[in-house]
């Protein structure tokens, strides 16, 4: 609750304060490009918060994909509601749900999308595995599973220690969570990028394809 909080009074101000340009976008960048997403696929981003994600994915999907983004912060969608709307992207649909806690078949969301993604948003979650095996049940068969998230800086980048700390800290993340270690157990054909000296932790990996012995 204090992590939702935090979110409902910096939402207007999030992609100023985030650091996105100077280090976080280099980490939606790379899983986006892993994803390989085409035109017409559909895009689930899970933690969506003000929709930093949607122009890269709008760039490959076009208007015949679509986005759904959910988060657990009205006024962070809000925010990515006004994003949607200047930009005038008419195939976005945002829903305010906790992942946790999501029923994915209610909604429509279970085995339907041709890619997921998550970004500094799972190790915000007290049940991160709960929200990526949702993340993992809504994408079809052979879909592509991102998530992107944040631990210590490793090898010379180590003295950047205390600001990674001081980040994560600020925006409620448990920076020893380590929630990509899920995509790499579950999925298939596991891409791993770790820019920024290893701050930021890139898994994209495939939803295994459903066998069927002989009939």
């Amino acid at each position: 609750m204090r992590r939702r909080a935090r979110y409902r009074t910096s939402a207007r101000f999030y992609d100023l304060i985030s650091a996105e340009w100077p280090v976080y976008r280099a980490g939606r960048v790379a899983a986006i490009d892993l994803m390989a997403l085409r035109p017409g696929h559909r895009v689930l981003d899970i933690g969506c918060g003000t929709g930093l994600n949607f122009p890269l994915v709008q760039d490959r999907i076009g208007p015949t994909g679509s986005i759904t983004g959910v988060d657990a912060s009205a006024q962070m969608l809000a925010q990515a509601q006004q994003r949607t709307r200047a930009a005038g992207w008419g195939n976005v649909r945002l829903i305010e749900a906790d992942a946790t806690t999501l029923d994915a078949r209610a909604l429509g969301l279970a085995g339907d999308f041709d890619a997921v993604i998550s970004t500094y948003a799972v190790s915000l979650m007290a049940n991160w595995p709960r929200a990526v095996s949702l993340m993992i049940a809504a994408s079809r068969p052979g879909g592509r599973v991102a998530v992107v998230d944040m631990q210590t800086p490793v090898g010379s980048a180590r003295v950047w220690t205390p600001l990674a700390r001081l980040a994560c800290l600020l925006g409620g993340s448990d920076i020893g969570a380590h929630p990509w270690t899920a995509i790499e157990a579950a999925l298939t054909d596991v891409h791993r990028v770790s820019p920024r000296g290893g701050h930021i932790q890139v898994r994209v990996g495939s939803v295994p394809e459903i066998t069927t012995g002989p009939g």
